[in-house]
């Protein structure tokens, strides 16, 4: 019985692993299903055992990537130490670290978005959720800072992380996030009259 669990979870590891890097590097719409099984070395009926069809897989593949992502961001920002300016600033930190990763080609949430059109997709629900969380926890780390307009703070800083995953995919910044990272520096210190340039 040990053994059948292990095998189990191992053909959906491997359906997951194969969806993660065929729906990111060519797109969800352009992947067939018969790629990822024949990527992911298993029988069809052990894809449809797992995970019933396409629409699932991708739900899944999304919330595995945002199980990540939470999972770096989480890293990054214990790695700071207790400043609370440090680690809202960490958030940047956890994004340069996926911008480094060689197959990065933009947010795939914000692809998914764009590709899955149909508002009932199930994986509709997971992007949604991805932002929100994203934007609960940024809310999170700008209060602790003490700002005395921590919403406002916060809208901006999603812009700079958005725009800076957006003009890196595109190539437009080579050195988005880094860029990115020193304007919210700025920002967060912008009602204290401290330098631009005050080491962080």
């Amino acid at each position: 019985m040990d053994n059948v669990t292990i095998d189990v979870r191992s053909a959906r590891s491997r359906l997951l692993d194969a969806a993660d890097q065929l729906f990111y590097a060519h797109g969800i719409n352009a992947t067939g299903v018969d790629a990822v099984i024949e990527a992911a070395q298993v029988a069809r009926m052990t894809f449809y055992r797992h995970f019933g069809g396409k629409d699932a897989l991708v739900a899944a593949y999304l919330q595995a990537r945002d199980a990540r992502w939470r999972a770096t961001m989480e890293e990054c920002v214990s790695a700071v130490g207790d400043a609370p300016d440090a680690r809202l600033l960490a958030v940047f930190d956890a994004l340069r670290l996926w911008h480094a990763d060689p197959r990065f080609r933009g947010c795939s949430f914000a692809n998914a978005a764009a590709e899955l059109t149909a508002p009932d997709h199930p994986a509709r629900a997971v992007v949604t959720d991805h932002k929100q969380a994203l934007r609960a926890r940024i809310t999170t780390l700008a209060r602790a800072t003490g700002h005395p307009a921590p919403d406002r703070l916060v809208n901006q800083l999603l812009l700079l992380f958005e725009g800076a995953t957006t003009t890196q995919a595109l190539g437009t910044v080579s050195n988005a996030v880094d860029e990115a990272r020193a304007i919210a520096k700025d920002l967060i210190n912008s009602h204290k009259g401290t330098s631009p340039h005050t080491a962080l």
